[in-house]
């Protein structure tokens, strides 16, 4: 079978840098691996920037990366070309910042040496542990509630508000780092604010 990209002796580098994403997508699709390598090279540093606005830690911001540059390889058949590839990869490698995010908060690590200003462990006792653990029941069920809620909002509204609770961020950092305009950015939490407001009672 021809490679995609079968054209004598002209260079097959020359011709990746010459073609546009959607040129190399299709030649991805049909199994050109070079022709991803070059959309990753396109797009890797811009991406990496997002992740680490996103995580503000290099490693995680690297683990991201190489997690979404995976799921797009896996996953690029499902590309249907209605955005660009940029902006696809953009949503993927978003989603998996938040991902680690997510997981790092489930599994926080607490240093038991001491805590701020020198406190020990053994500080941390509560006076009166009954009213301690039903606030922490009721705010535990106002959390779960708020994801369930969120996980509800569609995928576009989902992740501005995902990014906006990662960072506390102004509108203008929120849509820089989701990739869209500001105005775009507004109605979007204006929109996911109606809807879980709703969804909340």
């Amino acid at each position: 079978m021809d490679s995609y990209f079968s054209t004598g002796t002209i260079s097959v580098q020359a011709i990746l840098e010459t073609s546009n994403d959607e040129m190399l997508v299709a030649a991805a699709k049909t199994g050109e691996h070079l022709a991803f390598s070059e959309l990753w090279s396109r797009h890797s540093k811009k991406t990496f920037s997002t992740m680490y606005r996103i995580t503000r830690n290099r490693q995680d911001a690297e683990d991201a990366l190489q997690d979404a540059f995976l799921k797009a390889f896996v996953h690029l058949k499902n590309f249907d070309g209605r955005s660009s590839f940029s902006t696809w990869l953009t949503r993927i490698a978003i989603n998996s910042a938040l991902m680690i995010l997510r997981r790092k908060r489930a599994h926080p690590e607490i240093s038991m040496d001491g805590g701020a200003e020198g406190e020990s462990w053994q500080h941390w006792e509560v006076a009166d542990r009954r009213i301690n653990t039903e606030e922490h029941y009721a705010r535990s069920e106002r959390e779960h509630h708020l994801k369930r809620a969120i996980h509800r909002l569609r995928p576009a509204l989902r992740t501005i508000v995902e990014i906006q609770q990662v960072h506390d961020s102004s509108i203008k950092e929120i849509a820089e780092i989701a990739g869209i305009s500001v105005a775009a950015t507004k109605s979007r939490l204006l929109r996911a604010r109606t809807v879980l407001r709703r969804s909340l009672g």
